[in-house]
């Protein structure tokens, strides 16, 4: 077996390489962004082929190198199908596995609560946590869609039911630590060991910590595999509609078309022109600068949770909401969000802008 800890001082992130030794297979869990080059470096010194680049959840505190791994090694980008990455290659459920030759297998593991998303990695004795669990503490759960009482079941019904010596190695540490175990954090881990889940949720509630530093840019672009506002407009163009990878993201997208409204343009136009509705542009920003309906809101879909307390035409939740994108994708994930949000009547324009276009212009 091949296993690395790598260590980002700047975030203080931990990244993971695991890899077969025979075939001489990859995986990178939650690399960063200006580690790219030391990642190109070691891989090469190593003589190992990066297949997977997995992420435990979408980052807001750095960067990912997913997006640019793919680019420049061809790994199969692999993000959880809560996330709403939909440029990733891989959208992951809980208990998928991914293999590393013949010998080696990383299963998946949800472990919702910090982010809805997110999730653990289970490898031989090992399980990379993420920001779910950390050594003496555990993630936030504040923002992002966050929830005290999910992260509690993940732990403790996902994580504390793996035997008592496997090796938990977190996606963050503050004061130097590399490792702990199970029993560890079962029984001395102060926001878990002894707490009752109500006790858990007050201490959640109660942390009162500061906003990430790198939120708006991390978030956004993480949803993109960490690529740039051009480069994740080429790869949504590449991924819609016609994805063939394992878990594909357009069956997520029609999973999630089940759960929400669409209307077609002519329906979209009528209630514009009705005026009892606002119209948000949830494009990147050169799609909308390129064209736009009148008088649409534009707030890109990778980061609509976060703009919504500031934009004042979305504070009554009563209101009806029509989105749009491109092609009718990226606006039938972000009516869910929003509905999942407590919005009551929220739409999205099938078809996108370029059957509006057709349509009128």
């Amino acid at each position: 077996m091949l296993f690395r800890q790598l260590f980002d001082k700047d975030t203080w992130t931990y990244t993971y390489l695991i890899a077969d030794e025979i075939s001489k297979e990859a995986a990178l869990i939650d690399p960063v962004n200006t580690h790219i080059d030391d990642y190109l470096s070691l891989l090469d010194s190593l003589g190992l082929t990066l297949k997977f680049s997995l992420e435990t959840h979408v980052h807001a505190d750095h960067i990912t190198a997913s997006g640019l791994l793919r680019q420049k090694l061809g790994a199969k980008t692999a993000v959880s199908t809560l996330c709403g990455a939909e440029t990733a290659d891989i959208q992951i459920v809980d208990g998928y596995i991914f293999e590393l030759g013949d010998t080696e297998v990383i299963k998946a593991i949800a472990t919702p609560g910090h982010t809805p998303g997110s999730m653990s990695f289970l490898w031989r004795d090992r399980v990379m946590t993420g920001d779910s669990l950390f050594i003496g503490g555990c993630g936030r759960t504040d923002f992002q869609g966050g929830s005290a009482a999910d992260l509690y079941d993940s732990i403790t019904q996902r994580l504390f039911t793996l035997p008592d010596d496997t090796l938990v190695y977190p996606g963050h540490d503050y004061k130097g630590r590399w490792v702990s175990n199970i029993i560890q954090e079962k029984t001395t881990n102060p926001r878990l060991a002894g707490k009752t889940k109500e006790e858990f949720i007050e201490i959640m509630n109660n942390l009162n910590l500061p906003k990430p530093r790198l939120i708006d840019e991390a978030v956004p672009a993480n949803r993109y595999c960490g690529l740039d506002e051009n480069e994740r407009q080429d790869a949504v163009e590449r991924r819609e509609p016609n994805q063939q990878t394992i878990a594909e993201p357009s069956e997520l997208v029609e999973k999630v078309k089940q759960q929400i409204t669409e209307v077609d343009v002519n329906k979209a136009a009528e209630l514009i022109q009705q005026g009892d509705v606002v119209v948000v542009d949830v494009r990147e920003e050169s799609e909308y600068a390129a064209g736009h309906i009148d008088d649409a809101l534009f707030i890109p879909r990778g980061v609509l949770e976060f703009k919504i307390t500031g934009t004042p035409e979305l504070a009554d939740k009563d209101k009806p909401v029509l989105l749009y994108c491109r092609s009718g994708n990226r606006s039938a994930l972000a009516a869910k969000t929003l509905q999942d949000l407590g919005y009551r009547t929220v739409l999205s324009m099938a078809g996108g802008y370029e059957a509006w276009k057709k349509s009128f212009s």
